[in-house]
């Protein structure tokens, strides 16, 4: 995103070109340049002894407050030998002063009030002479110091403005309170901006032992920048869906719409949301897309959000996020939770104004977890759920079919007809009337009509025969479910076999975006797919199926990719037309088709498989709509093993990028579809299910699961297998996160020995373990010495370390990191520990382990006494974990962190809203140390000893 360059004294003048605005009376402008410190203040108003009364009151009230001005003193002190500033600047701050009291002490009561804002805003202005005195002014300083002034100026130029305009203040107590409003949020962002400049000061000292301090300075200086991006106005739009240029009526909707979501008006500063709901088919989508392509000037930055599960929110996201530039690597946008927070975030600092669009929003949990929060912004909704609508909406419109007028006029738009004729019009109001206006249904038809150059005429002739085929069939449950299924029977009819075969084997993936390499490469790798699939291997026979569907309207094909989708309830229209026999057939050939995906994980024991990754991300959103058509339809497939190794596959991928929520869902499912309990697969699938509960700190949970994975594999395996010293090796995890060292102790020496008998690859897995285990039992340097065993640690520089691209070793660098703390190598543990988070920010994103490594940063920093750069990083921790479902345990010790770290500023508020916030999730999560000791011991057993 681009940025203007400004010099700083430009940024002084922008803000009092800002101060004069807010002011809008140039006579009082000039009569503040008269004073330009605290000293000719008071000198000023001694020259008022002599003066009525109410301007005594003043002098008074200046001699009450002049101690408590201190900070503010500094503050201007720092402005006028630091920048050597115009005189102007420090005037308007002491004039602004001496009119406010002067202005506010005529309006009674609301003198003391004036006083006491004036004292919390001073009191905010903490430590500034300390930087004057000790720290070089650098370009990032002094703009979060412009910033302050900025906020501070244009405050006291309304407080000015108010009582000019107010001069009976009391007898309009409304406005009053809606002044006392202004201060209330100038206030809150004063104190965001302070922090700013607090951690501008932290990195100006560590600046000065840069050699000390790169690793830290370079990611907190990559913070900083993403903070500057957010101050200039970007345009960017991420629409996927075409508009459609056949859209007609709906101008009511589109009104209100707009009346409630037009960011121009006197709300723009709150966040606007409204919700569409109705049942499917009735146009929700095609009115948000028409609404949003029709706003492209209004709104800087339009986001369309394909919101029906939590996978396709991420997947969006992630777009959104690598269109912002927002990701710095395409590692980093691969992460569906760090996109996520990182597109939330600039989007509650972002200057610009901004439309999102929650489309097929029916689950209420994801919903929340994407929500941008409650700054300011445009969001609408689709839905069919009137419950999410209501939850998160502050209007609902229910969304009704068309009336004839409307509908006629649409089916002869789509077909191409003269509207002025009048046959026309009746024959296509009839149309209407039998399909109940429901849009979806006359743009099918249409479509059908126009493709078959069918006579307007002649349709309902038609219809009625499939009408009466369908109710002969006795399959539907209303006129609405009625009318669709006659519509799908017209259009399914005559379609060419291969393009049938493809249209059915759609309904079994995720309807919004199907990647064509799915059929392309999953059919050729030799899974016994069938030769009644051979067309999806060729790409020219693959576009001859699609080409009958596109021109049916039945399904839609992105020009930008090979991408194709339908819309949901076509798919469940197509889906019972199939018999039985007919659903098994194409969802084993669905399941064959998205093994490609993903690769094997109970035939070796090879750990991380990183480099698969991409493809296992394409298929991911089928293997989740698979999972939930086997529970809506009781789907039993004939070869259950294929299917249950798939979910197995596509679990072991979403536990290594820990998204352990859909992990835990998609293991469970494999484990219960599994029919042979003795099967190394299975085996997988056990151990799996254990060290999910193991990360989510459930580690007497992961033990049980890990002894049965055990026991199978012995029954199956030689004695010193692989896989056996994997289980070995796991269960003593377990043991060391429940605190039995010297059980754990043992089983790692049991799994160290088979892995060196049988020269395994494995050993530095085996080694790293135990030297965590034997820090645990506070033996640093026995750790150190163990994990210089392992072999990819030989020849060790960070610069080989962080080129790997393995998860794994990031682990082993939090390990030495701790293993330098415990050691007092403060230094090398903070090289350490932020070189591990930068790299576990690139690859896995922010997820659970990079909060992890977040808290680790921030507790060395604090150490060395960097109190605000460790405050930066513990909420950039709290909002990471906000987004994670399995992060309420690093959240709770990151607000425990936060109010030690308040609480020795100074800052008592904030102090108290961290701990209260730590204690009520610590008491949510375990319920059994409510009276706990509110200390770093009940907090950290809420988070592992060791995320690997």
């Amino acid at each position: 995103m681009e940025k203007s360059p400004q010099t700083p004294v430009s940024l002084w003048y922008k803000a009092l070109e800002k101060y004069r605005d807010k002011l809008g009376d140039d006579e009082d402008y000039q009569a503040l340049r008269g004073v330009h410190s605290m000293d000719e203040l008071r000198t000023h108003m001694n020259a008022l002894q002599n003066a009525p009364a109410h301007q005594r009151q003043t002098f008074t009230s200046l001699g009450r407050l002049a101690p408590k001005l201190k900070f503010l003193d500094d503050f201007s002190a720092i402005i006028a030998l630091s920048f050597r500033a115009d005189p102007t600047l420090t005037a308007v701050v002491w004039g602004s002063v001496r009119l406010i009291l002067t202005l506010a002490s005529s309006a009674g009561d609301t003198l003391q009030d004036v006083l006491d804002m004036l004292e919390e805003l001073s009191l905010t202005l903490r430590r500034f002479r300390v930087y004057e005195d000790t720290l070089p002014m650098n370009r990032q300083l002094e703009s979060a110091i412009v910033d302050v002034y900025t906020e501070i100026i244009c405050f006291y130029a309304r407080t000015i403005h108010f009582f000019r305009d107010h001069p009976h203040v009391l007898l309009q107590r409304h406005s009053w309170e809606e002044f006392r409003a202004d201060f209330s949020r100038t206030n809150m962002r004063f104190k965001r901006i302070s922090s700013v400049v607090e951690t501008e000061a932290d990195l100006a000292r560590m600046r000065l032992e840069e050699n000390k301090f790169k690793e830290i300075l370079e990611l907190m200086d990559n913070l900083s920048a993403k903070r500057d991006d957010n101050a200039t106005t970007t345009k960017y739009r991420y629409m996927p869906l075409l508009q459609n240029n056949r859209f007609s009526g709906r101008s009511a909707y589109l009104a209100k719409i707009d009346s409630a979501l037009n960011p121009t008006g006197t709300h723009a500063s709150h966040l606007l949301c409204m919700a569409l709901f109705g049942m499917g088919g009735v146009g929700k989508t095609q009115l948000a897309l028409q609404y949003a392509y029709s706003s492209v000037g209004t709104y800087d930055v339009i986001l369309w959000i394909s919101a029906d599960s939590a996978i396709t929110i991420g997947q969006s996201f992630r777009e959104v996020a690598q269109g912002l530039q927002l990701c710095q690597t395409q590692e980093e946008v691969q992460d569906s939770a760090t996109a996520i927070c990182k597109v939330k975030n600039w989007l509650n600092t972002t200057t610009s104004r901004w439309l999102v669009v929650f489309d097929n929003a029916d689950d209420l949990q994801s919903l929340k977890v994407a929500w941008p929060g409650h700054s300011h912004g445009s969001i609408l909704i689709t839905t069919r759920d009137f419950d999410v609508a209501r939850n998160q909406a502050a209007e609902c419109l229910q969304i009704e079919p068309f009336n004839d007028t409307e509908g006629s006029a649409m089916l002869l738009e789509q077909i191409g007809l003269d509207p002025t004729v009048m046959a026309y019009q009746e024959n296509a109001i009839e149309i209407t009337q039998a399909l109940g206006g429901l849009p979806l249904a006359l743009s099918q038809i249409g479509g059908f009509i126009a493709q078959r150059g069918l006579p307007l005429k002649d349709f309902l002739a038609l219809y009625e025969r499939n009408a009466a085929k369908i109710d002969a069939e006795k399959t539907t449950k209303d006129d609405y479910e009625h009318t669709l299924n006659t519509v799908w029977n017209v259009s399914f009819e005559r379609l060419p076999k291969d393009s049938v075969k493809l249209l059915n084997m759609m309904i079994f993936f995720n309807p919004d975006a199907i990647s064509e390499a799915i059929f392309l490469e999953g059919s050729q790798t030799g899974l016994g797919l069938g030769s009644d699939f051979n067309f999806l291997m060729d790409e020219m026979d693959l576009e001859d199926a699609e080409q009958p569907l596109l021109r049916a309207a039945l399904i839609n094909k992105s020009i930008q990719q090979p991408i194709l989708s339908l819309h949901r309830l076509v798919q469940n229209a197509a889906m019972h037309r199939l018999t039985n026999t007919d659903r098994l057939k194409y969802f084993d050939a669905a399941v064959y088709l998205l093994s490609w995906g993903f690769p094997n994980t109970w035939s070796k024991d090879i750990g991380h498989q990183v480099k698969a990754w991409e493809k296992c991300e394409k298929c991911l959103p089928h293997i989740d709509n698979l999972a939930k058509l086997v529970k809506r339809y009781s789907i039993r497939s004939s070869h259950s093993q294929q299917y249950a190794e798939l979910l197995l596959r596509c679990s072991w991928y979403l536990y290594e990028r820990e998204s352990y929520d859909l992990a835990q869902r998609l293991v469970d499912a494999a484990v219960n579809t599994f029919e042979n309990k003795t099967t190394l697969a299975y085996a997988s699938a056990i151990d799996l299910v254990g060290l999910i509960d193991l990360d989510l700190c459930q580690p007497e949970k992961a033990l049980g699961s890990f002894e049965k994975a055990l026991e199978i594999r012995k029954s199956r395996l030689g004695a010193d297998d692989a896989f056996i010293a994997s289980s070995l090796n796991n269960i003593a995890l377990a043991y060391t996160e429940m605190g039995i060292l010297d059980k754990a102790y043992s089983t790692h020496q049991q799994a160290i020995d088979i892995r060196l008998r049988t020269n395994s690859d494995r050993i530095g897995n085996s080694y790293s373990n135990m030297a965590s285990l034997l820090l645990a039992k506070g033996k640093p340097e026995e750790a150190e010495e163990m994990l210089a065993r392992c072999p990819s640690l030989k020849d060790f520089t960070d610069e080989t370390f962080l080129s790997t691209g393995n998860p794994r070793f990031s682990g082993d660098m939090v390990l030495l990191s701790r293993i330098r703390l415990r050691q007092g190598r403060s230094g090398d543990a903070l090289r350490l520990a932020s070189k591990a988070l930068v790299f576990r920010q690139k690859l896995l994103g922010n997820r659970l382990k990079t909060c992890d490594s977040m808290y680790d940063v921030a507790s060395i920093l604090h150490v060395k006494q960097h109190v605000e750069s460790a405050i930066e990083l513990l909420r950039q921790l709290v909002d990471i974990a906000g987004a994670l479902n399995e992060g309420e345990g690093q959240r709770a010790r990151a607000f425990y962190k936060l109010s030690v770290l308040y609480s020795e500023k100074g800052v008592a508020q904030e102090a108290e809203e961290c701990k209260a916030n730590a204690i009520e999730i610590r008491n949510r999560l375990r319920p059994q140390d409510e009276n706990a000791l509110f200390n770093e011991d009940s907090f950290s057993i809420l988070t592992l000893w060791m995320l690997w």
